[in-house]
């Protein structure tokens, strides 16, 4: 076998030229011999016959062949008879004859699926490559070892008309090590990212809190596969009286930084809305710990709060994205203003505006992940959330759920995304008796206390309340009357509402001055009336109310 006419490189050597025509090879494919230079048959191992002297380019071939540490297989002809294979073949799949076809000689490269490979390689001619195969091979005494090989077919004598003295190369590299090293470093980065998402995560809420009158649910979604964790946030807090305040931000960048802003940004929340502040004073306060914190990260927010009394979303944006509400025809409106920079730039007056959202409404808050794309406008997504919206129905699960498929956010999606949707129900039926509203106007003097009292008594009574329950109720409201009519100014009302979980109270007044509990010392005649409410009732609160009132609030448990 002239070795040295093969017109494939030899993987690691350099292209020798080619010898003239009369030293060609020739082959008996039914005697399985190589023809030597000159004409002199070989051996079936390869080597010429005792007493004919190879040349020394042969020879030359053969010695780097053999001591190569790859794999090395030569065949010919269509059959893929065998020709040659060098010690580091034989070492990991033992020794081979030579002249047999290499689905009989070597069955292992039909085991690795190298066969049809290799007769793509003998008719076209061109080298074709395979990564990464695993091999197995016995050990003496000990159990078989594997390793991965990268096998490249290469044609040997590409040129020649006949195919019978055509060939084919099979060079198999042991990429063991770099396989082995990508599998650690994926699974290294596998444990990363999953301890990124996983700190990410708890920095989230645990577990929505679930107002009476709101169904909510949220989705986070991490984005890419690295072990950058992301500023993406979301909550709900329950305010009492009813009212739930819902909040979602963004800071911007990954990283633990990144991470660390949004859980103190998150935490900063729910302390200011303990005090039940409007939503631009949430956000002016959050406007100044932000540049306290870190005047190089940039975060956006969004604060809203619903009253289920009032039928409407109360709201404050400090750089963020619209909310969106789909009334229960469909219809999708979004919030335009008031809005301003994101926090942190200092020196903005935030305001507050209002939305609608009433029975049977839904709203949505997200970040920029769910709708912002390179090669598009960000006014494009929200188009494109509106419209995926207006067709949005089921359970705030299953609209979360929806909305990402719509936008086309999958597991391989390079930004995060959180997504936070609310529904107020429509109470109808069975349900509307357990949620229901009454009010009286109080205009002052003598006669409010005991047309209050009158008042809750009665409720109570149609409500089918507990005797012990109504006689609570009917104390608590006609404290906070006493209270308003001692602090407060017209105009006054009660309000009683129930939901299937609690009893609330509510008085309000046109003074704005918020009551506060205090110690009476036994020789006063007021100051007692706080503390008595807040001791019978399960919570007890008060805000200022829009055009310079307040209004104090009490809410009950109902008993199972």
């Amino acid at each position: 076998m002239n070795l040295t006419r093969w017109s494939g490189r030899l993987p690691g050597t350099q292209r020798r030229t080619a010898v003239p025509a009369a030293r060609a090879q020739a082959a008996d494919p039914a005697a399985g011999s190589i023809t030597a230079p000159g004409g002199t048959p070989a051996t079936a191992d390869g080597h010429p016959p005792a007493g004919d002297a190879p040349s020394a380019g042969e020879k030359s071939v053969r010695l780097v062949l053999s001591r190569l540490p790859a794999l090395i297989a030569v065949t010919r002809g269509p059959a893929h008879r065998v020709r040659f294979v060098n010690d580091a073949y034989t070492d990991v799949f033992g020794h081979r004859d030579t002249g047999a076809p290499a689905r009989e000689a070597l069955p292992e490269l039909d085991e690795l699926g190298l066969l049809p490979l290799m007769d793509q390689v003998h008719r076209s001619g061109r080298p074709r490559t395979v990564k990464a195969r695993k091999v197995s091979w016995p050990e003496a005494g000990a159990p078989a070892r594997s390793g991965y090989f990268t096998f490249t077919c290469t044609p040997v004598q590409a040129g020649e008309p006949d195919p019978e003295h055509r060939g084919v190369l099979v060079f198999g590299a042991d990429v063991t090590d770099q396989v082995q090293s990508a599998e650690r470093l994926r699974e290294s980065e596998r444990r990363l990212h999953e301890t990124a998402v996983t700190l990410q995560r708890s920095l989230l809420p645990q577990e929505l809190e679930q107002p009476d009158d709101l169904r909510v649910a949220a989705t986070y979604q991490p984005g890419g596969t690295d072990a950058a964790v992301g500023g993406d946030w979301y909550d709900v807090i329950t305010l009492g009286a009813g009212r739930t305040a819902l909040v979602i931000g963004d800071v911007m960048g990954r990283g633990v930084r990144a991470a660390a802003v949004m859980g103190q940004l998150r935490t900063a929340v729910r302390a200011y809305a303990r005090l039940d502040l409007p939503p631009h004073e949430v956000i002016q306060l959050l406007d100044g710990l932000a540049s306290e914190i870190d005047a190089t990260q940039i975060a956006t927010c969004v604060y809203a709060v619903h009253d289920p009394s009032e039928g409407r979303l109360t709201y404050a944006s400090a750089g963020h994205l619209p909310i969106l509400v789909r009334d229960p025809d469909g219809t999708v409106h979004r919030t335009e203003e008031p809005t301003g920079p994101p926090l942190g730039t200092g020196g903005w007056m935030h305001t507050s505006g209002t939305l609608p959202l009433g029975p049977g409404s839904t709203a949505v808050l997200y970040t920029d992940g769910l709708i912002e794309r390179r090669d598009q406008d960000i006014d494009v997504g929200v188009a494109a959330l509106t419209r995926a919206l207006a067709g949005a129905t089921g359970s705030p699960q299953v609209i979360c759920d929806r909305l990402l498929r719509s936008l086309g956010v999958t597991s391989e999606h390079d930004d995060d995304v959180a997504v936070l949707v609310l529904q107020y129900p429509d109470h109808t039926g069975p349900d509307a008796e357990l949620f229901r509203n009454a009010s009286l106007d109080l205009l002052g003097g003598v006669e409010a206390a005991p047309r209050a009292r009158a008042f809750a008594q009665g409720v109570l009574a149609s409500w089918r309340f507990p005797v012990e329950l109504r006689d609570l109720g009917v104390l608590a409201a006609s404290e906070l009357v006493a209270n308003s009519l001692q602090h407060g100014t017209p105009p006054m009302r009660l309000r009683l509402r129930r939901t299937d979980r609690r009893l609330i109270i509510e008085v309000t007044d046109g003074d704005e001055h918020l009551p506060r509990r205090r110690k009476a010392e036994p020789g006063d005649e007021t100051g007692r009336g706080i503390s008595i409410v807040a001791t019978i009732a399960a919570n007890w609160g008060s805000r200022r109310t829009p055009g310079g009132g307040k209004a104090v609030w009490c809410e009950f448990t109902l008993p199972e």
